[in-house]
């Protein structure tokens, strides 16, 4: 495994499980992609900069918790679980808490995050948004 791809990777999920937007935005390269489960993409580091401070708005408690990693070259596979709390006003009900297994697919270029693929059941949190 390239160790600067999981290195990358792992700080990665890091500064998510902080909300720590600006962690995030100096791991991203200027032409970062992340795609979500259902093939929805965002280019653009400021992009999705701005999707990151929104979705930890509505889960400030979102948390990756990484199990397995395997890696080839500059691409990396963290599986695992995210989960967190759907919390449109800013506050936390035990109801509203949710997780699901999870896998990412990271491609690092020169120690940073250039693409950012999500692999998860979103219905948890989908059922409770409606």
């Amino acid at each position: 495994m390239n160790k600067s791809a999981d290195s990358a990777a792992r700080a990665f999920v890091r500064a998510i499980n902080r909300q720590d937007v600006d962690a995030l935005a100096e791991l991203m390269t200027p032409e970062f992609r992340f795609v979500d489960s259902l093939g929805n993409l965002v280019e653009g580091r400021d992009k999705m900069r701005a999707g990151w401070a929104a979705y930890f708005k509505m889960l400030p408690d979102y948390q990756l918790a990484i199990e397995e990693s395997y890696g080839d070259g500059p691409v990396v596979v963290l599986l695992g679980e995210a989960g967190g709390s759907y919390s449109p006003s800013g506050v936390l009900k035990p109801e509203n808490r949710w997780k699901t297994p999870a896998a990412v697919r990271a491609q690092a270029a020169d120690g940073k995050i250039a693409e950012w693929r999500v692999y998860a059941d979103n219905e948890p949190m989908r059922r409770l948004m409606r």
